[in-house]
């Protein structure tokens, strides 16, 4: 990536918790944001929320992935699959599928940044979620490790971010970051996984790097292998009174 700032962002998955908060971040910045959703009921509402284009797409198919991907410079990640049985079975997941279906098309572009939404608990990182919630999630949880395995095996720039449990606290800004798998647990804001995926694209210590991010206050133990990660925030102007929904 230049320093000259992307024309278009892409959020896939913009219909959910982590995606409106994503938008929340990006509506005050230069980028053009392109948002997803799976129903068209949801366009107005994305639009309200600041998304300058909005796709209606299935990711499932590989022709919509394509389709959302054209003419985007960085793509934010934050498919998943909605609660059902599905996160205990498996099979085809968008965690999955449409994350390979997102990745292959984002390559083919020339796509410069792929942010992606996984979770502590996936692959290395396991020990920071309890045996009890990874057994009820484990179809989920091994679909996020075969997305994060392509990813990284990808020749696309990537970021992948592992987040704690997620809230709906605003955002503090205090985050500590980990890397190795077994370094943090507890919970983080949605609000600041958004800022922190908003800004990895141009932050050179998160390039090719997978980091498990929880705040502070949330912390669940004692921090291991924690790394220091100076966010570009200022690139996306992530001041937190502009970022409420």
């Amino acid at each position: 990536m230049t320093d000259e700032s992307p024309a278009r962002v892409l959020i896939a998955g913009a219909s959910g918790d982590t995606g409106t908060e994503l938008l929340a971040v990006l509506r005050p910045t230069e980028f053009t944001v392109r948002a997803t959703t799976r129903s068209y009921t949801n366009v107005e509402q994305l639009q309200r929320l600041g998304a300058d284009e909005v796709v209606v797409a299935d990711f499932f198919k590989s022709g919509d992935s394509v389709a959302a991907v054209e003419d985007c410079d960085i793509v934010c990640c934050a498919l998943g699959t909605p609660p059902s049985y599905r996160h205990t079975v498996g099979g085809k997941l968008v965690d999955r599928t449409g994350v390979s279906n997102l990745l292959t098309a984002a390559v083919s572009e020339g796509v410069s940044h792929f942010v992606h939404q996984s979770a502590i608990g996936v692959g290395s990182s396991k020990a920071g979620l309890p045996l009890p919630a990874r057994l009820v999630i484990r179809g989920s949880l091994k679909a996020k490790h075969d997305a994060e395995t392509a990813i990284r095996r990808s020749e696309i720039d990537y970021t992948i971010v592992r987040p704690g449990k997620l809230t709906n606290e605003p955002p503090s800004g205090d985050i500590v970051v980990g890397e190795g798998g077994d370094s943090v647990s507890g919970s983080i804001s949605r609000a600041d996984v958004a800022r922190v995926m908003a800004a990895a694209p141009f932050t050179g210590d998160a390039r090719n790097r997978t980091l498990e991010v929880v705040n502070r206050g949330g912390l669940s133990g004692p921090p291991k292998r924690v790394v220091d990660v100076d966010w570009a925030f200022d690139r996306i102007n992530a001041d937190p009174d502009r970022m409420r929904l």
